[in-house]
């Protein structure tokens, strides 16, 4: 997966690029239809947000996380991203019982 890093009014270190990596990967593991992910880091005043778009094959997947300190605010993002990420994923999948309708039902 490609992880396009950002910042606006923050510089982005080494550590910072690595612990978004690292929160990230946790993510494509659950699933493989991640193409390329874009994170942007703000930081206003006291205020640190992270907003991070996930394009997949289907839909894109949008989140962000505002905290007191950037890895607070990235840790939130990534438990977000994986909620959506694994309901995406069951979006997929055929929930219906095969033969369960009425009209299915042999007559007696």
């Amino acid at each position: 997966m490609e992880i396009n890093i950002s910042g606006q009014n923050i510089e982005i270190t080494d550590a910072l690029r690595s612990y978004v990596e690292e929160r990230f990967s946790k993510i494509s593991r659950h699933f493989d239809g991640i193409m390329k992910s874009s994170v942007i880091l703000q930081v206003e005043k006291l205020r640190h947000q992270a907003d991070a778009k996930i394009l997949t094959k289907g839909s894109p997947i949008h989140a962000n996380a505002t905290a007191g300190s950037m890895y607070d605010a990235i840790d939130m993002l990534a438990s977000r991203l994986n909620r959506q990420v694994l309901k995406y994923k069951d979006k997929g999948h055929n929930h219906h019982q095969a033969g369960g309708a009425l009209k299915d039902q042999p007559l007696q």
